[in-house]
């Protein structure tokens, strides 16, 4: 199975902001964004031409990494979402906020979404009670998500729902007592808050 696995801090310096891919490491100054704001690499410092294609790419570059996504992966959601009928970015970002490691982070279970695909890989995810293993499965409305009987008693799982403060989607519902979310309805556009402008993606997959 194919998976990036060098430093995802310098992910975020090359794209100059937090991306949230460590959990707690990204909250506070340890992070490398906060003491070196400049992409990695020999010429990192230097001044950086930005094209119209450039700009379009580290967009497309951005969401990837956000959400985890391998390049093929996502030029085949991109594809899936492009065949469907309506705005097509919005539709990509829907498609991204739908796999389960996502629901699992957002439900505030995991600390970071590499956390989340690790749970899920490991079969502590169960919808509708089935086990599933496979993180870019895409929920539904109505869909029930729930913690394996080994996850409830993990002390990881558990310090998350106790320290995580982040904000849960309306979208979601979340019964932290029964380790348990309920699809509440599909994701809006206005309740997905990612930096990501998808309108320059679209532009750069159509050209």
């Amino acid at each position: 199975m194919a998976r990036y696995t060098a430093s995802v801090c310098k992910l975020c310096r090359r794209e100059r902001m937090k991306l949230f891919l460590k959990g707690a490491k990204c909250e506070s100054m340890k992070c490398p964004v906060e003491r070196k704001p400049y992409p990695p690499g020999e010429h990192g410092r230097g001044r950086i031409r930005e094209s119209e294609y450039l700009i379009q790419l580290r967009e497309k570059q951005k969401a990837r990494r956000i959400y985890g996504v391998l390049e093929k992966q996502f030029r085949n959601m991109y594809a899936a979402a492009n065949s469907e009928a309506g705005i097509t970015g919005e539709i990509l970002l829907r498609m991204l906020e739908q796999r389960i490691d996502n629901v699992v982070f957002r439900a505030n279970f995991a600390a970071s979404r590499n956390q989340a695909r690790q749970f899920v890989r490991h079969g502590h995810v169960l919808v509708n009670g089935k086990r599933v293993t496979i993180p870019s499965y895409q929920v539904r409305k109505e869909d029930v998500i729930t913690l394996g009987d080994k996850a409830k008693k993990n002390i990881v799982v558990r310090h998350n729902l106790d320290t995580i403060d982040r904000a849960i989607p309306q979208w979601l519902e979340v019964n932290a007592d029964a380790f348990q979310v309920t699809v509440r309805d599909m994701p809006l556009r206005e309740q997905i808050d990612v930096p990501v402008r998808e309108q320059l993606i679209v532009e750069l997959y159509s050209k």
